[in-house]
């Protein structure tokens, strides 16, 4: 690159985050890393990283870590990963309010208010770009990931319509769909099902043992799992391509399910899901 650009990411600790901050960084980009945790921002110091705490449910973290990079890089930014989040399993109908708000905390409202931050900088500069990390599951709903689901829905609202309204500004919006991928995710994800789902009260205690076994299990849960790389390669092109994609799929579950979303009826579509998650367990 000829000139250096910089990117702030979000969610660096493992996985996906982490994996395209070095490569990034690799590439010749000024990187910002950043996680929740302090002993994660440490560790990505000792990598080499610029890295900074953020932690996308407080606003004045968020704020604190906005201002820190436009002090660094002189008021510009080039480009912002929203990488950031975690996955709440458990059934729709065992979802506290509370439980549900801290999903959307993180995944959505966090998210889109570091966007915001990051706007006005990138219209006075005339350029910019802007990527979501979505999910296979913003496109289709399988059973007890509904706080998952929904924010990932809701992040694909966000970005369709930001780049809608960023049109001729320069700033580029474009939105990555992964299907599975090695990561950290299922580990998190347990975590949070043991800290917020009873699941000696629930209907669906029996449907929760299988699910606890999917998440403890070593190594890829579901085939066709890509490694973190794969996702990188997409966010490579919607960092530098002339003309981004609205939407990158990644693996072939997005690809398949994608399809099929579009062609199927409700009712064909449930049954293949059902299905899905029936093999699940």
């Amino acid at each position: 690159m000829s000139k250096q650009k910089s990117i702030l990411i979000t969610g660096c600790s493992s996985g996906i985050g982490l994996c395209c901050a070095h490569e990034l960084k690799n590439r010749g980009y000024r990187v910002f890393a950043s996680a929740r945790k302090t002993e994660d921002v440490t560790a990505l110091q000792e990598q080499g990283f610029e890295s900074l705490q953020l932690d996308l449910a407080s606003s004045e973290s968020i704020n604190k870590a906005v201002d820190v990079v436009l002090e660094l890089t002189q008021g510009h930014l080039y480009a912002l990963f929203n990488n950031g989040a975690y996955g709440q399993p458990g059934a729709v109908e065992d979802l506290q309010r509370n439980v549900l708000k801290q999903q959307f905390e993180s995944n959505v409202f966090g998210t889109q208010e570091l966007t915001n931050r990051v706007i006005p900088i990138m219209r006075q500069q005339g350029y910019g770009r802007i990527i979501y990390n979505g999910s296979v599951l913003g496109i289709i709903s399988l059973p007890f990931r509904g706080a998952y689901n929904a924010s990932k829905y809701a992040i694909e609202g966000l970005a369709d319509t930001l780049r809608l309204e960023l049109y001729g500004s320069g700033i580029r919006v474009s939105i990555i769909e992964p299907g599975p991928i090695t990561s950290a995710f299922r580990k998190n994800a347990f975590e949070k099902y043991q800290e917020n789902i009873n699941k000696d009260n629930s209907f669906f205690k029996n449907n929760y043992e299988g699910m606890e076994r999917r998440l403890k299990k070593k190594g890829p849960a579901a085939p066709f799992t890509l490694p973190p790389e794969a996702v990188y390669k997409k966010l490579e092109h919607a960092l530098e391509s002339t003309h981004p994609r609205a939407h990158y799929y990644v693996t072939f579950p997005t690809h398949l399910f994608g399809t099929l979303k579009r062609i199927l009826p409700a009712k064909g579509m449930d049954w293949i899901l059902r299905k899905v998650s029936k093999e699940e367990n």
